[in-house]
């Protein structure tokens, strides 16, 4: 047996009886020793299907337990996993399959599915017992996931994971983040997006851990399902937050067995790092993209306060760098491109080797993202290059506009982008959702700017929205936005 392929079963035999997987909307719980028999029944089901080595296996279904048993069996038998965004239309999805011609369709039989192939098979498997799984020895670097990028600036991308880049995104943050057995945490994140199963459920599965399964996020109930289940570390997106800490039950608990709160997608606003800290709780960031991890930095609980904003420093296993447009190594508090190397990293674009040569130079990841490292060698993330702003010829990065205009403690969402101007090429225009809507709020904003903005930064049109668009996993839309101007 390839350990490094079938870890998942070597796991099994050390904790066979420890729970794995709770589906948080079913109860249903599963051991380590069932969670190995439900691989293995998808795995004989692709040895009678025929499925040969490198042949794609789509699945369309929400956030479920029984995902983990078909992406585990994929692995073992050589097969792609591809998990397909069911919020997305139909349109996109059929240019998806029309990228990675699976060979077969897996669909979740309690929802609609407006996609077909000539083979399908539901989610739900027979009961037939089978306890030991077909395995199929593989090379590391041979694929095992395909992961289809939002496409918010243009077709989605299949971005390929090898077994290297799933186990050593896992080996990195189990080392880094000191996850163990004894960890348990609770995941809402669409299990289509890399956050939903590589930023902690894949790395508990193979600490040995246990991972809750969300589907529909209510505040108010993943709250308390933290507490039920005693969860220790767990990843939300800001806008979840943001709802939590307006509930009652965020105000009246402790929260006791909870080591950190994670945040990642989106750069979090300031005020939910308050919230949580007045309680006496830990909080911090993370960074990641499918292309790399979704884990690439690490930062003390302890520190994340002091050091609002970092995402920390590299992980065990990973470089990073920040580089300028001339091409050089910034010095401290430069803000230029985050560039990511490892064994995590991507190994290539679904039939776009164009794009793919583009993204790694010399065995660099470029990320896209604009990052600076402050003396300390903490890094922050700044925003998307695509998004910074140029205004007058001076460069804004919207991030830092946001976090201003967030301290107004009635604004609760902010986006800011660039609209385009004849006179000074872009303005600074910002989009704010707040519990006010009038003159004296807006006043009092531009009044925050002057204080802590420079003048080529502040805002030259604040725009009310009742509410800011967001995307399949909750970041804010700003395609959509712009789409307002």
């Amino acid at each position: 047996m390839n350990v490094e392929q079938a870890w998942i079963l070597k796991r099994a035999t050390l904790t066979p009886t420890k729970i794995a997987l709770i589906n948080l909307e079913t109860n249903e719980q599963w051991t380590y020793q069932h969670l190995a028999g439900e691989i293995a029944k998808w795995s004989h089901y692709f040895e009678r299907e025929n499925l040969q080595v490198g042949s794609r296996v789509a699945v369309f279904a929400r956030n479920n337990i029984h995902l983990f048993a078909v992406m585990f069996a994929c692995g073992l038998r050589g097969l792609i996993y591809v998990p397909l965004n069911w919020r997305i239309s139909t349109e996109e999805l059929n240019h998806i399959l029309a990228d990675a011609t699976p060979s077969l369709l897996i669909y979740d039989q309690e929802m609609p599915c407006p996609i077909s192939l000539d083979k399908m098979q539901p989610l739900q498997l027979s009961s037939e017992a089978i306890t030991s799984p077909t395995i199929t020895s593989m090379d590391l670097n041979d694929p095992w996931l395909m992961i289809y990028t939002g496409g918010t600036t243009g077709k989605a991308k299949g971005v390929v994971l090898s077994f290297n880049s799933i186990n050593w995104n896992a080996l990195n943050t189990i080392i880094s983040w000191g996850v163990s057995e004894q960890d348990c945490t609770l995941n809402y994140l669409p299990m289509f997006h890399t956050g939903g199963i590589n930023a902690l459920c894949i790395p508990l599965l193979m600490a040995g851990g246990t991972v809750i399964i969300g589907d529909k996020f209510e505040a108010e109930k993943a709250l308390t399902a933290i507490n039920h289940f005693k969860t220790t570390i767990s990843l939300f997106v800001p806008t979840m937050y943001q709802a939590m800490i307006a509930t009652n039950y965020f105000k009246e608990n402790t929260f006791p067995t909870v080591k950190v709160f994670l945040s990642g997608a989106a750069p979090c606003p300031h005020p939910i790092y308050d919230a949580f800290y007045k309680k006496g709780l830990y909080f911090k960031e993370g960074y990641g993209l499918t292309e790399a991890g979704p884990n690439n930095f690490y930062i003390a609980r302890e520190d994340a306060y002091v050091k609002k904003g970092a995402v920390g420093k590299s992980m065990q296993f990973n470089e990073v760098q920040i580089v300028n447009e001339a091409g050089n190594i910034c010095t401290p508090n430069e803000v230029g491109e985050l560039f990511i190397k490892g064994k995590h990293m991507f190994r290539f674009y679904w039939n776009n080797p164009y794009e793919t040569e583009q993204t790694i130079l010399n065995g660099w990841l470029k990320t896209g993202d604009l990052a600076k490292v402050d003396s300390d060698g903490y890094y922050y993330i700044v925003g998307r290059r695509k998004e910074m702003i140029i205004s007058g010829g001076e460069n804004v990065y919207p991030q830092e506009v946001e976090q201003c205009i967030l301290r107004h403690p009635l604004v609760t969402e902010v986006a800011v982008i660039g609209a385009p101007d004849d006179y000074w090429g872009e303005i600074v225009t910002a989009f704010i959702a707040c519990n006010l809507q009038t003159k004296a709020i807006l006043e009092e904003v531009e009044s925050l700017c002057k204080t802590h903005l420079g003048h080529y930064k502040m805002p030259k049109k604040i725009i009310f929205i009742d509410e800011l668009p967001k995307t399949i996993v909750g970041k804010i839309d700003k395609q959509a936005l712009r789409m307002k101007i």
